[in-house]
C-alpha cells in the first residue's frame, strides 16, 4: 500500500506575492512530499493494508505510535492546508458561514484577527483551525502535527499553518505578518463554507495506491 502526494489545487505561482512560488516548491514539494514517503515507509511493517489515511492517523493513536501518527497527521494536514487556500480575488465568507461567523465574533474582521492572533501567539511549532462543534463555530490551535481528527468536537473547516517552514522564505520569523497576509488574501472560503456539512475531513482523506487501483479494474 502506498499513500501519494497530492496535487496541488492551483499553480505554485497562484498565491503570490502572499506565498510564494518558491514556498509553495519546498512546502508542497519537500515538506509535504517528505511525510508521504516517510508515512509509506512506516506502515510497511504495519498491519494496516487498504486502511485510508484517517484510519493510519486514528489508528496510531489509538496505538500510542508516535513516528507514525506525526507523519500521517502532517500528511493529512497539508492536505486539507493547501485546499485551505486560493488565488487571491476578493473572496469572501458568504450566506450562512458568514451568519455563524457574524453570531459568534460579531463580524469577520474579528474573527479574523482573533485567528490570526491565535496563529501569531501559537509556541513554537503547530496549526490554528477554525473549527465546528456542533453549531458552533470555534478558534484553537494545536502544538506540532496534532489534528483534529482525533479529537471530539473539532470539525475542521480550516487551518493555518505555523511551522516555521510555512513563512520562513517570504516573512522570515514575522510569523504575524505571515498570518494576517493569508487570512485578509487568500482564503479559499468556498471550501470553509463546504465544510459546515462536517465533511472537511474527508476532503484531505485518500485511500492507499494499491486500493484505488484494484477499485479501478474491479
Amino acid at each position: 500500500m502506498a499513500f501519494e502526494l497530492p496535487d496541488l489545487p492551483y499553480p505554485r505561482d497562484a498565491l503570490a506575492p502572499h506565498m510564494s512560488a518558491e514556498t509553495l516548491e519546498f512546502h508542497h514539494g519537500k515538506h509535504h512530499a517528505a511525510y508521504v514517503k516517510k508515512t509509506n515507509q512506516l506502515l510497511e511493517d504495519k498491519k494496516l493494508s487498504g486502511a485510508s489515511l484517517i484510519d493510519v492517523v486514528r489508528s496510531a493513536k489509538r496505538d500510542n505510535d508516535s513516528g507514525l501518527f506525526n507523519v500521517s497527521a502532517q500528511l493529512w494536514n497539508h492536505s486539507f492546508f493547501w485546499q485551505c487556500l486560493a488565488p487571491a480575488e476578493g473572496q469572501q465568507p458568504s450566506g450562512k458561514l458568514k451568519q455563524m461567523i457574524e453570531d459568534g465574533f460579531g463580524g469577520v474582521e474579528p474573527m479574523l484577527e482573533k485567528l490570526g492572533d491565535e496563529a501569531a501567539k501559537h509556541f513554537s511549532n503547530g496549526w490554528a483551525w477554525l473549527l465546528l462543534d456542533r453549531d458552533t463555530l470555534k478558534i484553537a490551535s494545536l502544538h506540532d502535527a496534532d489534528t483534529p481528527l482525533v479529537h471530539d468536537g473539532m470539525v475542521p473547516l480550516f487551518t493555518l499553518d505555523v511551522w516555521e517552514h510555512a513563512y520562513y522564505i517570504d516573512y522570515r520569523n514575522e510569523r504575524p505578518k505571515f498570518a494576517k497576509a493569508v487570512l485578509s488574501n487568500i482564503v479559499n472560503w468556498e471550501f470553509v463554507a463546504q465544510n459546515l456539512d462536517g465533511r472537511g475531513a474527508e476532503r484531505a482523506d485518500q485511500q492507499p495506491a494499491s486500493t484505488r487501483e484494484s477499485e479501478l479494474t474491479a
